[in-house]
C-alpha cells in the first residue's frame, strides 16, 4: 500500500490511539469520494480490523482500511490541518488535478445585452 503521512498526521493518529485505545490498537480509516478536496473521511480507534478490512503497518502506525479506502488512498499523502474554525485530515493526491471549484474563469466574455 503506497500511503505516506506528514508529521502532523502521524502526531494526530498517535494521539488518537493513545487516548482512545492503547498498545496494539490502530486507526480505522474509511474514505469516500466527496467534497471539493475530493475525499472525505470517517475514522475511529479499534483493537483489530473489522470485517472486510485489511491491516497495514506504517512504522509504528496501524491502519485498518476497507476495500474502497484502499483504492482511493493509493499514492496519497495524508496530512492533518488545524485552523481556528476546523480540523481534520487533508488528502494530497499528486495524480489528481485541482478541483477548480473556487476559481473564476476571467477570460470568458460577459454576455452583451441589447
Amino acid at each position: 500500500m503506497n500511503i505516506s503521512f506528514t508529521p502532523a498526521a502521524e502526531k494526530f493518529i498517535r494521539r488518537l490511539i493513545k487516548f482512545d485505545g492503547g498498545p496494539g490498537y490502530g486507526l480505522r480509516l474509511m474514505v469516500s469520494p466527496g467534497g471539493c478536496s475530493g475525499l472525505s473521511a470517517e475514522f475511529g480507534v479499534q483493537a483489530a480490523p473489522g470485517e472486510g478490512e485489511k491491516a497495514f503497518e506504517f512504522g509504528d502506525l496501524k491502519l485498518f482500511l476497507p476495500a474502497q479506502s484502499r483504492l482511493l488512498l493509493d499514492g496519497v499523502v495524508i496530512d492533518f490541518a488545524e485552523t481556528p474554525t476546523s480540523s481534520g485530515f487533508v488528502f494530497i493526491d499528486p495524480k489528481k488535478k485541482n478541483c477548480g471549484c473556487s476559481t473564476i474563469d476571467m477570460t470568458a466574455p460577459e454576455s452583451a445585452t441589447a
